[in-house]
């Protein structure tokens, strides 16, 4: 793994007990030394880490912070327009030099000693620099022209801003490839805006979530909610794809094209009689792409969700937190030409997605209930035999967990095991 120029090991006493994909350690979740070698290797090797949306800044001086793994990050609008990432470190004494998760600023000033930065991170001004009354002050061989806060390389994708911390990582089109960039470019095909954000912990490691995303077998059985309406079904069409890598994939369902009533919206329906929506309106679907994808759900490796739920439209930044915690926050978006009628009914769409979701609030518990459970035994280890061993795409089925299998790949050639 050297030609990745990534900067630590992983843990000197874990093993991959196996040759495929198709079991995976319960340590893998649980260990200290796994996650801190995860830190290097992953969020800080050759990977695109989500950090923000481009119309989160569309003015110079604009910011916003996040995270790239756990390390903390600026993202902001240069005033050339450009946008530019840097670790929220103070080069002096370490301090977090932005602590707002968004605002406007002409300049960065760390609030410990008042050092402070342009808009690229550059260091420009000491406070008491030439001390006072002559005496004291920054020491003359201290060259400030030479000092910054730490740049990521950034790239921007149909509005979505990606930041790397390594000089090895492929442009963005050719690290996912062509077919995956395909989605991105129809979910958002033109400029997007922000209608909303949600927040949650979850009370896992953040590789549970990041499976729970590639497992698309598991949407008709874990989630009532979708099978009982017919937002998917085992049934439907669709399929699996994947990154020539695996690392990334698309999960996406296809609906009947004599579902849609004459408006172009979704016929509601139950497939059990009992069961009754007093108000329909979070389950139409407005065809809007061209296609009858009622559902689709991207990952891009590490920890990027896009997701199309009807019209519910969102990125899904998961944030590690340690080894038995992590963050999701999911960002919800529209485009900027959105009539009043179809933003509102993204609005109650989204009523189906988030922490509460009527099809999300089940994957904040899993997670929780498999980090529990792994603690029994870490040498013990989940089984993924669903679609065989093989990392491969699927048509007209979902009932596999290849992609999974898929991250795995790309986990263990990443954390060399």
């Amino acid at each position: 793994m050297d030609d990745l120029n990534v900067k630590a090991t992983a843990a000197p006493h874990f093993k991959w007990l196996h040759g495929d994909m198709s079991q995976v350690p319960f340590q893998v979740y649980t260990d200290e030394a796994l996650y801190a070698a995860e830190q290097q290797r992953i969020f800080q090797g050759p990977v695109w880490n989500f950090i923000a949306l481009e119309c989160e800044i569309p003015n110079a001086g604009d910011f916003k912070t996040t995270f790239a793994g756990d390390a903390p990050i600026i993202v902001v609008r240069a005033e050339d327009g450009s946008v530019k990432a840097m670790v929220n470190r103070c080069v002096h004494k370490g301090s977090l030099v932005c602590y707002k998760p968004r605002g406007t600023v002409k300049e960065f000033t760390c609030v410990y000693h008042n050092w402070t930065y342009d808009l690229s991170g550059q260091l420009t001004g000491v406070a008491f620099r030439r001390g006072v009354n002559g005496v004291g002050g920054l020491d003359p061989e201290y060259d400030i022209k030479k000092n910054r806060l730490q740049p990521l390389r950034v790239e921007i994708f149909n509005g979505l801003v990606f930041g790397t911390f390594s000089d090895k990582t492929p442009p963005f089109r050719e690290y996912i490839g062509g077919d995956l960039c395909a989605n991105i470019e129809r979910v958002f095909p033109r400029k997007v805006k922000v209608l909303g954000y949600h927040s949650q912990i979850l009370p896992n490691n953040w590789k549970l979530y990041v499976e729970n995303n590639k497992d698309a077998y598991h949407a008709s059985l874990l989630h009532v909610f979708h099978n009982t309406f017919g937002v998917v079904r085992p049934t439907m069409g669709g399929g699996i794809k994947l990154s020539d890598n695996g690392w990334h994939h698309l999960s996406y369902t296809v609906k009947n094209a004599d579902s849609e009533d004459a408006t172009g919206k979704e016929k509601v329906r139950s497939l059990q009689d009992q069961y009754k929506l007093n108000d329909v309106r979070m389950m139409e679907h407005k065809l809007e792409f061209g296609d009858f994808t009622t559902n689709a759900i991207q990952t891009v490796f590490p920890t990027l969700v896009v997701q199309q739920i009807l019209n519910a439209l969102a990125v899904r930044q998961l944030v590690p937190k340690g080894v038995d915690k992590s963050e999701l926050i999911w960002t919800i978006l529209g485009f900027e030409d959105d009539d009043a009628d179809m933003q509102a009914l993204r609005v109650q769409v989204n009523n189906l997605v988030g922490p509460a979701g009527l099809i999300s609030m089940e994957d904040g518990c899993v997670g929780g209930w498999v980090q529990t459970a792994a603690k029994a035994d870490p040498g013990a280890q989940t089984v993924m035999p669903m679609g065989g061993r093989n990392i491969e795409p699927t048509e007209g089925s979902r009932v596999t967990e290849s992609a999974v299998r898929g991250f795995w790949k790309g986990w263990r050639e990443l954390m060399g095991v």
